[in-house]
């Protein structure tokens, strides 16, 4: 067994504790919503009751513990999981994968903008029943604006207190629901599938409810998200409880509801009146802790989601803080105050956590499906039979395929909200993926072989000014033994460029997490020489300290000689100076693309306006950078029509 394996394998108690407050904060506060949900506006009946519960009984069973739990955690990227880590698994395998990735990717992102309003919202709504004219929207803003802004100073501080309050929450659920369950046992009768179907085909609008239902399980997909932070047999291990709470909870609100069969809701959620009058204060405060848990996991997990884009080019380089040394722990500013505006708008657009729930969970059965694909690739590639991979992901994709039919319904009720969102974020990855494939199919690269004497040549020649003592290439060449045009003419045409030593650096993201790889090529001994970087799709990529370090190890090791070659400063020892140049390779009306290639390079402007510069998000020291702009242009003159005449001098 590989070591990351036994790592991930590895049961700890903290893990569990951990996972608690990491995990399972999404789906742990659906019992908020989901029942009040299902009932809708509709008299309380056995058939709906009953229904409804086995519907979610049987959801949890499928989708959370048999797709997730059992099938997708096992999809593990060096311990790391998520869409995006899952598609770097299977990528290889097809270049169209990428549409999948990019679909589910944007909608678990747009989806979540909705998370912590229906969260808090439903949460602070207890207080109601306390204080009937008691102004909900206000409380939900100012918790949502404290959240958004306590984000720059990380959750190292405050994060191990996570999982105690989230225990402590599913201990309360768990407790609530059994003493409820007392009072009607025959609510037990749920467990029974036939009551799923019976509601799903013989009651009149049955069906629909199940985008109620879905509700339930709108979690799993961060649940596979936050694999890395605690490991697969800890999540596994902590579902096991967390599946219970939820459950003996639904079940206890449905014992509740049997108690008032032939009324109306009006309004009232069944999660707060399964409470004793004496608990309201706690219990509302307990579950205001566990929304805003669940809102900051959430959060953590759209900022994971938009870097792993960014590695993978497929979203434009954006700004990422690191505010703690906890792993896995970033800061994105401008994608923070773009979730911020996103729930702002979204609690004063519904106001009320029914009118959420009637918009919520749409965009996120998108993001089931495409993980159900990739995920049929993922067994296939680790060689399991195909007469086992297609039944399994046929179950899977049938229910989600009902799922989303259902809450298609949700559309004109606020499910248009985030698919307009959706929307918008494919088009920003498409766009910006689809632009580097455009870049290179212009870029030419070349042997560099027959440019070494060349550079040897210009290193040696007093006659031409010393452009650089070190001068360093960013290098998009895959092979060692290529290297871009642009950069040869740069060199030798544009501005001879003489230094006493060349570096061409290369940055290669690999499929896998955390890698911190690098291999050297002495082309010229202490004249030309090529790095390597074989970086992971999380790491920072931090060039301009790697390439020192590298430059270090070589001077360590006698391979390169750094020392500037100006007499005076060798004397006393002084490294030469290092100046990095970056070719930006920009659109222009005279490209040679065609029309739908013009068009995504014209959006790719635009987008690139908004983007961090490739020197900052190469961490480069931008007081010595030069950026040289270079025309997309054909890698062979096209036939431009001009025709040579002679013309008579007289």
């Amino acid at each position: 067994m590989r070591e990351h394996d036994k790592i991930l394998d590895k049961f700890q108690l903290a893990g569990v504790l951990i996972s608690l407050g990491i995990v399972f904060g999404d789906i742990g506060t659906s019992p908020l919503y989901v029942l009040k949900a299902v009932i809708g506006g509709l008299p309380i009946s056995k058939a709906f009751v009953l229904g409804g519960l086995s519907c979610v009984f049987w959801t949890l069973t499928f989708q959370t513990t048999l797709k997730y739990v059992v099938f997708t955690l096992e999809a593990d990227n060096k311990g790391e999981g998520g869409i995006f880590s899952l598609y770097a698994l299977v990528r290889k395998k097809s270049k169209l994968l990428i549409i999948p990735a990019i679909i589910g990717g944007s909608t678990l992102l747009a989806d979540g903008i909705i998370t912590p309003p229906i969260s808090v919202t439903s949460a602070i709504e207890g207080l109601q029943i306390i204080y009937p004219k008691i102004e909900v929207v206000p409380i939900v803003l100012l918790i949502i604006t404290v959240l958004f802004v306590f984000q720059q100073f990380g959750t190292k501080v405050i994060g191990g207190s996570f999982g105690v309050i989230m225990f402590i929450w599913f201990t309360m659920l768990a407790i609530l629901g059994l003493t409820n369950i007392q009072t009607a046992p025959e609510v037990l009768k749920a467990l029974n599938p036939v009551y799923a179907w019976d509601l799903l085909t013989q009651q009149p609008g049955g069906f629909w409810i199940l985008g109620a239902v879905f509700l339930c399980t709108t979690g799993a997909e961060a649940l596979y998200s936050d694999l890395g932070h605690v490991g697969r047999t800890n999540i596994r291990v902590s579902w096991a409880f967390v599946k219970i709470c939820l459950l003996l909870n639904y079940f206890g609100q449905g014992a509740w509801l049997l108690s008032h069969e032939g009324s109306l809701l009006n309004g009232k959620n069944p999660f707060f009146y399964i409470m004793p009058e004496w608990f309201l204060p706690f219990g509302i405060t307990i579950a205001t802790l566990a929304a805003v848990i669940a809102s900051q996991a959430l959060i953590s997990g759209s900022f994971t989601l938009v870097s792993e884009a960014m590695r993978l080019n497929c979203w434009p380089k954006i700004s990422i803080n690191y505010p703690t040394d906890s792993k896995g722990q970033l800061y994105v500013p401008s994608l923070n105050w773009i979730l911020y505006v996103g729930c702002v708008l979204v609690v004063l657009q519904f106001k009320k956590s029914e009118a959420m729930e009637a918009a919520y969970g749409l965009a996120i059965t998108l993001t089931m499906l495409m993980t159900s694909i990739l995920l049929a690739i993922y067994l296939r590639r680790v060689r399991m039979k195909k007469r086992f991979v297609w039944p399994i992901i046929l179950i899977f994709l049938s229910i989600e395929v009902c799922f989303l039919i259902a809450n298609l319904q949700k559309f004109e009720h606020g499910g248009y909200f985030t698919l307009v969102i959706s929307g918008i974020i494919v088009l920003v990855m498409w766009v910006w993926y689809k632009a580097r494939k455009v870049k290179n199919k212009f870029t030419e690269f070349v042997s560099i072989d027959k440019y070494l004497t060349m550079l040897s040549d210009l290193c040696d020649d007093t006659t031409v000014p010393k452009y650089a003592s070190h001068l360093v290439y960013l290098s998009s060449a895959d092979r060692k033994g290529e290297i871009e045009m642009k950069i040869m003419y740069s060199i030798f045409n544009k501005q001879p460029k003489r230094a006493d030593i060349y570096w061409f650096v290369h940055v290669d993201v690999l499929d896998e997490p955390y890698t911190k790889d690098y291999v050297v090529n002495v082309l010229v001994p202490d004249k030309v020489i090529r790095i390597d970087f074989k970086l992971g799709f999380r790491v920072e990529p931090k060039i301009n300290v790697f390439v020192r370090k590298v430059i270090e190890d070589l001077v360590k090791n006698q391979e390169v000689d750094v020392t500037s070659r100006y007499e005076s400063l060798r004397k006393h020892g002084i490294v030469g100076d290092f100046r990095f140049v970056v070719n930006k390779r920009i659109f222009t009306y005279d490209s040679e693309l065609n029309w739908d290639e013009r068009l995504i390079m014209k959006m790719y402007a635009v987008l690139d306006s908004f983007s961090l510069s490739e020197e900052k998000a190469f961490s480069l020291d931008t007081s010595n950078v030069a950026i040289e702009k270079v025309p997309l242009t054909p890698v062979k003159t096209t036939n431009t029509g001009l025709k040579r005449i002679t013309q008579d001098c007289n």
